[in-house]
């Protein structure tokens, strides 16, 4: 059962395995030659020619899978993708990465991968905003952008001639990410697509899903011109020096109203419960998930449990099967 370790009592059992099926049967059915175990026949198309990638051999004159997993095709070139490989990053994924060392001109990040993510100094936005050369101040008050374990969104930009991933966060939608809860989970259940960067406006928080596994679900930061809000600041330093509290507003700023963190916490048992069953992490599913909690009353800390993961699988191929309806 994909793995899953639930203390499922006598009903539940047979009820989750009868849902996994179902799902199992519906994938099978909507493309039966998409999905292969190590030893099975590819068909191809000989008379247009055939490049056998990765995940392929060729026995007594049939391509064949090494590996299990899903069969793509790339015009000629016929390969197998894994269903639940190791994170391999690609030019433009975004990531959410761990500062582990602040190093010079440059910070190292656990992103979930074999080694280490750089990000150069010269590879981000300066606070103040302004384009220019990186000077030595800079790399002094690099600890004051990020330092370690402060958990950051990036850019994959790419792998360098020494062989070490390159990130690059040069846009106002990249940086610190603060005020939320940072998941792991594996990196296949996070598919890549056009957007990644979500704001929940119903729940006042935002969702970031990570290509390589991380999620992170924060409240929601308003995109600031840093220039303007700089200006801003300065301008409100020289005009009221004494009447302000610096404390209360300190306070105000990193305080998390309960509301908010009750649905970072209802939306993070989401994306740990669609984990647990080995759903794909969308922002769709994510949404029917916290929905239903919601319309069943449940309380936060209920979502984990057995009967609300047997639900929410069983929810899942009642709507499957309804697509596969208005398709056929």
């Amino acid at each position: 059962m994909r793995g899953i370790q639930l203390s499922l009592n006598q009903t539940q059992k047979p009820r989750l395995e009868r849902a996994l099926e179902r799902l199992e049967s519906l994938s099978s059915k909507s493309n039966p030659n998409a999905s292969v175990t190590v030893a099975d026949t590819i068909p191809v198309n000989y008379e247009d020619g055939v490049l056998k990638g990765h995940g392929t051999s060729e026995l007594d004159g049939q391509v064949v899978a090494t590996l299990c997993g899903v069969v793509e095709r790339v015009n000629k070139l016929v390969y197998v993708r894994a269903l639940r490989a190791r994170y391999k990053p690609e030019v433009g994924d975004i990531i959410v990465g761990r500062v582990m060392e602040v190093a010079p001109k440059r910070w190292r990040l656990e992103i979930n991968f074999s080694q280490d993510a750089v990000l150069m100094l010269s590879s981000m936005n300066l606070p103040d905003g302004v384009q220019r050369r990186r000077t030595a101040v800079d790399e002094l008050n690099m600890r004051t952008i990020f330092e370690e374990n402060d958990v950051i969104c990036a850019e994959v930009r790419g792998f360098q001639h020494d062989g070490s991933l390159h990130l690059q966060a040069r846009s106002q939608k990249y940086g610190k990410l603060e005020r939320g809860q940072l998941l792991t989970i594996s990196p296949y259940l996070v598919k890549r697509r056009k957007q990644h960067f979500h704001h929940l406006e119903q729940y006042g928080i935002d969702l970031v899903l990570g290509c390589n596994g991380f999620i992170w679900v924060g409240e929601h930061v308003e995109a600031k011109d840093d220039m303007v809000e700089d200006q801003a600041n300065k301008s409100e330093q020289q005009n009221s020096k004494s009447t302000s509290s610096p404390n209360l507003e300190e306070q105000e700023q990193t305080y998390t109203p309960l509301e908010i963190r009750q649905n970072i916490c209802r939306t993070a048992n989401a994306v740990r419960v669609l984990s647990n069953l080995g759903f794909n992490i969308t922002v769709e599913a994510i949404m029917e998930t916290v929905n239903l909690s919601s319309t069943l009353n449940l309380d936060i800390h209920e979502m984990l449990g057995a009967e609300f993961c047997v639900l929410t699988a069983e929810r899942e191929a009642e709507r499957r099967s309804m697509l596969t309806k208005r398709k056929g």
